[in-house]
């Protein structure tokens, strides 16, 4: 039983499939999956696991492969860039993507290859607890019907996101998630491409940040859809308004702060005045925890490790995370051994990122820059050596484990061949 059917829930349950089980349920709030969000990157580390699930073909017709990762001050000189994906040496690209469309394609194959029912729409998790022979009772409340039903599994994987039913029951104590004081509003335009045309910028300052890439491309007009992230300090004047994850606020609510910024080369302010909705999230994570597996309960994704949205991982390391469970479950004996063993792998890679993001991540330049030359500089050596660039650009790759040769040692998803030898 999966419990969330966001990016890293759909991915688990074609993960496990495609490790030779058939017997998976995936279980959701929501009345229905609709094709919200914006653009995520997903590393070729994770890329590598959803071509290796058969769905290449589909996510690639309506994706960018980002050739580039630039970082600028505010003033719009450049303090790093490196190449990305393929253009990095990797066997795997880079995708700038809509997070609608992924979690599209996630759910068709789900249904195409464990059946419709395999998702069970408004499904709101009460409670999990342990039950008799090992397995674990759910108590499920649908809205429509105003009935609580009650389940049991032999594995339960908490993939409900960062504010997560199944952690909340783990860690019932544990409150909100912390915030940093920083707000997030979030947009997409369609505009003419920039740099290499599959770049992805930030620019900014130690106060204010901006992101820009690509998600999609129009091949008849060649114009880009652009996502674009603003960070700032928060003053919003309504704090109840910060518990609203989805709250839609004008366009001019953003460009009071953004709407002058341009340099030679981009008009970042017009970018952003050309947003058809603008929505604001605070800017949250959630602390490490010392266990996520009790049992036969564990987590995944942004419930097990949400981060703050820096170096592309949140998405990134939920569908890591979905090979590494399967894998030790198809090729493990005893179930919460197995779930040991996942969380063995994955725990201490995403408590160092959750911590390094904390830090700034590889945005970290920026604030250096700032801190060195506030009013710009003529050439990066004078203030930030190339040495102590590159140092931090290979140390995030490094603990993220998204370097070309962890990328290339990755296991592979499929072990259905092993899984099916050792049932027999």
């Amino acid at each position: 039983m999966i419990v969330g059917a966001g990016i890293g829930g759909l991915t688990t349950a074609l993960c496990l499939h495609a490790a030779g089980f058939s017997e998976i349920r995936v279980v959701e709030t929501a009345r229905e999956l609709r094709p919200l969000g914006v653009g995520l990157n997903i590393l070729p580390n994770a890329v590598r696991v959803l071509c290796e699930l058969g769905l290449e073909e589909r996510l690639s017709a309506n994706v960018i492969r980002t050739a580039e990762l630039a970082l600028y001050n505010r003033h719009g000189d450049l303090i790093w860039s490196e190449p990305r994906g393929l253009s990095a040496g990797h066997r795997w690209p880079q995708w700038s993507i809509h997070r609608g469309h992924l979690q599209s394609v996630l759910a068709d194959a789900v249904r195409s290859r464990l059946g419709h029912e395999s998702i069970v729409l408004d499904s709101r998790l009460l409670r999990c607890r342990p039950a008799a022979e090992n397995r674990v009772a759910l108590d499920l409340h649908s809205r429509a019907a105003d009935a609580v039903t009650s389940m049991v599994a032999d594995v339960v994987v908490g993939a409900d996101g960062i504010r997560s039913a199944v952690r909340a029951g783990l860690y019932p104590d544990e409150g909100p998630p912390p915030g940093n004081g920083m707000v997030m509003w979030r947009g997409t335009t369609w505009t003419e491409p920039f740099l290499t045309g599959s770049s992805m910028i930030v620019t900014g300052d130690d106060r204010q940040r901006v992101v820009l890439y690509p998600i999609s491309r129009d091949p008849e007009s060649g114009r880009v859809l652009v996502n674009w992230v603003t960070g700032r300090p928060w003053d919003d004047d309504d704090p109840s308004a910060r518990g609203d994850w989805h709250r839609q606020v004008p366009v001019s609510k953003v460009l009071r702060h953004f709407g002058e910024w341009r340099f030679d080369w981009l008009e970042v302010g017009t970018i952003l005045a050309g947003a058809g909705q603008v929505h604001e999230y605070p800017i949250v994570d959630r602390d490490p925890l010392p266990q996520w597996t009790f049992g036969h309960i564990t987590l995944l994704g942004d419930a097990a490790h949400a981060m703050y949205p820096m170096g592309s991982n949140g998405a990134t390391q939920s569908i890591v995370d979905a090979q590494v469970l399967a894998k030790a479950l198809a090729t493990g004996d005893d179930p919460g051994e197995a779930l040991r063993h996942y969380e063995d792998q994955r725990r201490p890679v995403t408590a160092g990122l959750q911590a390094s993001n904390r830090r700034m991540g590889p945005e970290i330049v920026i604030d250096i820059a700032h801190q060195r030359a506030p009013n710009g500089f003529t050439n990066i050596e004078d203030v930030i050596p190339a040495a102590e660039l590159a140092e931090i650009s290979n140390r995030y790759a490094a603990t993220g484990r998204f370097d070309v040769a962890a990328v290339d040692a990755q296991q592979p998803v499929h072990t259905r061949a092993k899984t099916e030898s050792r049932q027999s």
